[in-house]
This record gives C-alpha cells, sequence and structure tokens, in this order.
C-alpha cells in the first residue's frame, strides 16, 4: 500500500470556497479510480488556508496512473496557481 500526504498552504488573495470546489472535483473523480482506497481533503483546524490532502492506493502502478489521468492534468495545474506553498511525501508500509 502506498500512501501520499500533501501539506498545502493557499496564497492570501485566494477564495478558499473557490479551491475547495476545484478540489472537491479532484477527490470524487480520484475516488472512483482503480486502486483507490482512499482520497481525502482535510483542514487545519487553526488556519483555514492550510489543508491536508491523505491518499491511500493499491501499489504505486495505481498511483502513477491517478497521476496521468485527465481530471490530476487539467485540475491540478489550477489547484497549485492558488497556493503558495506544497509539501508532498510519499510513503510505502513497511509494518
Amino acid at each position: 500500500m502506498i500512501r501520499v500526504v500533501c501539506k498545502s498552504k493557499l496564497k492570501p488573495d485566494v477564495n478558499v470556497e473557490e479551491y475547495l470546489k476545484l478540489a472537491s472535483e479532484v477527490i470524487t473523480e480520484s475516488r472512483k479510480e482503480k486502486g483507490c482506497f482512499m482520497y481525502t481533503l482535510h483542514g487545519d483546524i487553526n488556519d483555514p488556508t492550510i489543508f491536508a490532502t491523505i491518499e491511500e492506493w493499491e501499489d504505486e502502478e495505481a498511483l502513477r496512473q491517478h497521476d496521468n489521468s485527465e481530471h490530476v492534468r487539467r485540475i491540478v495545474p489550477e489547484l497549485r496557481k492558488r497556493r503558495e506553498s506544497t509539501e508532498m511525501n510519499i510513503y510505502k508500509v513497511l509494518i
């Protein structure tokens, strides 16, 4: 199993609701993909401009296919334009 954790901070002038609408489309479509076990978006309790996406994938091939999917290629660049910073980490289960 592969887990992806992506933490993002929005730019100060970004409309949070607009960002969430775009993110919602990515999440809805990603959950339909083969090999996707979980895909969730979390908001920071203290800062409404910080988000964490947590994904679980069957294997690296499922994640690769996801990264090349139409909805990711179309929407993720739009999300990135609205972010001040992004940190993404990809993990595999060890124990």
